[in-house]
């Protein structure tokens, strides 16, 4: 029950965001990738952990799973004066946090498996010009986002094209305004390695639960064909 509610509203969230004009764009997801999820983590460290945190998940960890060496992470991935054994903490205090956007900026060690890979992908990749927002922008996947671009720099800026439906505004299409540091296919593959990472702590032993599901799955195979020729030896006897 709980999986098709879960299902159900599913569905219904991306039917509710289809309808605003804009479709949900595909993320190419692979957790296999390690050079993808290395870069990934730097995008992070660079672009995110100045006010979100992924406290689920500790440099230690990431290079283990990556085949890094510690010190190569520390150097290369971690921002200066972080330990190994550190978790993945934001620069940015309470205080500050509430004080420039009113309130705390939410942890993103979940935020792949609360929110999904495709939607994080069109997220990063939908923010637009707005003048009438605090930060200048808004987002065609959060409308009113309460944050800035982060990315700004690589991808430029985009402007909205609406199309007006009665007395509503509905959003179609954004539209390139102002070149960023990286093409668009460089900005695609920056964003998806940066959502591939998060998806990688949401759950970083995904890969590992999924070869072990391969041999669970044909433990119960080789059961039920015991189980049934037992059931026939047992009951043969019986009229």
């Amino acid at each position: 029950m709980k999986k098709l509610l879960s299902l159900f509203l599913l569905l219904l969230s991306v039917n509710v965001f289809a309808s605003g004009g804009v479709d949900l764009q595909e993320a190419d997801i692979d957790l296999g990738d390690k050079v993808s999820l290395q870069r990934g983590a730097k995008h992070f460290v660079t672009y995110c952990l100045g006010c979100h945190s992924a406290k689920q998940i500790r440099y230690l960890r990431i290079a283990k799973d990556l085949g890094l060496d510690e010190k190569h992470v520390l150097k290369d991935i971690a921002p200066e004066g972080a330990g190994i054994y550190e978790q993945l903490h934001s620069a940015m205090n309470k205080h500050d946090a509430e004080k420039w956007f009113g309130t705390q900026p939410p942890d993103l060690s979940l935020i792949a498996r609360s929110r999904g890979a495709d939607w994080l992908y069109s997220y990063l990749k939908g923010f637009y010009v707005d003048k009438n927002r605090p930060f200048g922008v808004n987002n065609a996947i959060f409308e009113d986002v309460g944050m800035p671009n982060p990315l700004w720099q690589l991808q430029g800026e985009q402007q909205p094209i609406f199309e007006v439906n009665g007395e509503k505004r509905v959003l179609e299409k954004l539209i390139s305004s102002s070149a960023g540091t990286q093409s668009p296919e460089e900005f695609d593959r920056t964003v998806n390695d940066l959502v591939n990472f998060l998806v990688y702590v949401g759950e970083p032993v995904q890969l590992e639960r999924q070869e072990m599901g391969k041999y669970v799955i044909f433990y119960l195979l080789m059961f039920l064909v015991i189980s049934y020729f037992l059931k026939k030896e047992y009951w043969k006897d019986v009229h």
